[in-house]
């Protein structure tokens, strides 16, 4: 398990930023409990724990630019 800080991908965060809206309401119409709060745990356990404790061990570099905000 990483600790510490993440690596910035700009490929994915740029991908992240341009997904569309109407990508997003096509699949909540489609998928039962898409995009609510704690699906994840339903759909997939293990995933879900492993992310829950990278996301509390590690941070991204843009994390330190909004502390000194």
């Amino acid at each position: 398990m990483k600790t510490g800080i993440r690596k910035p991908n700009l490929k994915k965060s740029i991908k992240a930023h341009t997904t569309g809206k109407l990508k997003r309401q096509v699949k909540k119409a489609v998928i039962p409990g898409y995009g609510k709060k704690g699906m994840g745990w339903i759909k997939n356990p293990k995933k879900a724990a492993y992310n829950k404790v990278y996301n509390k061990t590690t941070f991204s570099i843009w994390n330190i630019f909004k502390i000194f905000k």
